[in-house]
């Protein structure tokens, strides 16, 4: 037996509950922006994937027009920083609504590092770094997806193997429902089957 919704008798928020507990893990782009009056915002998000590779786009959406929505606005750059279990209290506690004007970075203890292609900082102790340029923007009712090219990655040598990152290296973060996070558990190995292949062996 199911329990059967409606969204459109049901509130928003509750409506969110509902996706954001069932649309599970989520990636977190750890965003990070300058502000057209040179502040620096830090904020995650978990409304974030890849959108395209040729060229290389990812996305991200803002629920509500936050900071980070308004700094890309005002200046077309931003930062994608891998949010990694490591930093997992640093992260959370970026997403405190802090005044206008105030920077995450130094509110809650972030060290930066510069980048190497946008003006917008990225955070010195996260593994990976994604920096892009505004391809664009499309508003969906109270969100606004951000669509960013990027124009340069920047990778810890300490989480490579073979060139490659290793997700047991990087250990991200995800978020899950309500105030709950993931990390990373059991990684499965499973090659995709070729029709050639078909029917699989076993």
């Amino acid at each position: 037996m199911r329990t059967e919704f409606n969204p459109d008798r049901l509130e928003p928020f509750a409506v969110y509950r509902l996706l954001t507990a069932t649309v599970v893990p989520r990636p977190i782009a750890w965003v990070s922006t300058v502000s057209a009056d040179g502040v620096d915002n830090l904020a995650p998000h978990s409304f974030f994937t890849v959108s395209s590779v040729a060229p290389p786009v990812v996305q991200f959406t803002s629920v509500g027009r936050k900071d980070s929505l308004r700094n890309v606005e005002a200046t077309g750059q931003f930062v994608v920083n891998l949010a990694p279990e490591s930093l997992i209290d640093k992260v959370n506690k970026t997403a405190t609504d802090f005044p206008d004007g105030m920077s995450e970075f130094d509110a809650v203890g972030v060290e930066r590092e510069t980048s190497a292609r946008v003006k917008a900082p990225r955070v010195a102790r996260s593994p990976v770094a994604l920096e892009c340029e505004l391809h664009s923007t499309l508003r969906l009712g109270n969100s606004t997806v951000v669509f960013g090219r990027v124009v340069h990655l920047a990778i810890d040598e300490a989480v490579l193997v073979d060139g490659h990152p290793d997700v047991t290296r990087l250990r991200p973060l995800a978020r899950l429902g309500k105030d709950e996070w993931g990390t990373l558990g059991d990684v499965v190995d499973l090659r995709r089957i070729r029709y050639a292949d078909w029917p699989p062996s076993s």
